[in-house]
């Protein structure tokens, strides 16, 4: 039987991670202590990785550990951070979490309905793998798509050519339009937002109507300026998705 893969992000759609409040935060501290004057360590780390999406490097942008590298030999220092070993450090409870609290429910029931399941996210499988299994997403999930496995990143249709080669691709869910939904309608497969802070009159309406709302439309127009604040990218038709959900359990009302 051809599989019916189902494909999600996962930071701002399913997860969070460590990265802002915990990573970071240390990596500016242990580079700070060795300067002797005060720099916006996070400003400088930050402007490499959107020099890096700005060229189209989007593998690149994700490589965290060789970005903090960089920056570390631009600054002179001869510190060493590795990256990989702080998000490990700081993969426990509280520190990062599920974003609902039926999401591990919802993707068990997507599988009993025999939905094959893949996760499709531009973080690298060092830094994603190690929150996935402590959030229990790893037993859930068939197959995990990365750009350092697989050397691809979002938007590029190519990072789903392996799930292409062994099934159909039903639809593909995130909360990002510039990666995920331009991915998903570029491809032709179901595309679905999932914005957790829909107003009340959209949430109201049939799932099948909230994407042709005037009220969305512009919703879906402001956030596309905000991802691409550092290009002058047109409104595309392809950045409206299919669908726009509030809760990852909606997804059972599609399916």
């Amino acid at each position: 039987m051809t599989k019916r893969w189902i494909t999600f992000d996962l930071d701002g759609t399913l997860m969070q991670n460590p990265f802002v409040d915990w990573v970071f935060p240390e990596i500016i501290s242990i580079i700070q202590q060795q300067l002797n004057q005060d720099i916006d360590i996070k400003k400088i780390i930050v402007e490499e990785h959107e020099k890096r999406m700005k060229e189209n490097r989007i593998v690149e942008a994700y490589d965290w550990d060789d970005i903090v590298k960089q920056v570390i030999e631009e600054l002179n220092l001869s510190t060493k951070i590795e990256v990989t070993q702080l998000v490990e450090k700081h993969t426990e409870t509280p520190k990062v979490y599920l974003l609902e609290n039926n999401i591990l429910n919802t993707l068990n029931e997507l599988k009993i309905r025999n939905y094959s399941l893949a996760v499709v996210t531009n973080g690298y499988s060092i830094y994603q793998v190690p929150v996935m299994k402590e959030l229990g997403l790893d037993k859930l999930f068939d197959t995990v798509i990365t750009p350092d496995l697989c050397g691809y990143a979002k938007p590029n249709e190519s990072i789903l050519n392996s799930l292409l080669y062994v099934g159909e691709i039903v639809a593909h869910i995130g909360d990002r339009i510039d990666h995920d939904i331009i991915l998903a309608n570029m491809l032709g497969i179901t595309s679905i937002l999932i914005n957790k802070n829909l107003p009340n009159n959209l949430i109201e309406m049939p799932l099948e109507k909230r994407h042709e709302d005037e009220t969305f439309l512009k919703i879906c127009e402001e956030k596309w300026r905000a991802e691409n604040k550092m290009k002058s990218v047109p409104f595309l038709n392809e950045a409206v998705p299919d669908y726009v959900i509030t809760s990852i359990e909606e997804l059972t009302d599609i399916f």
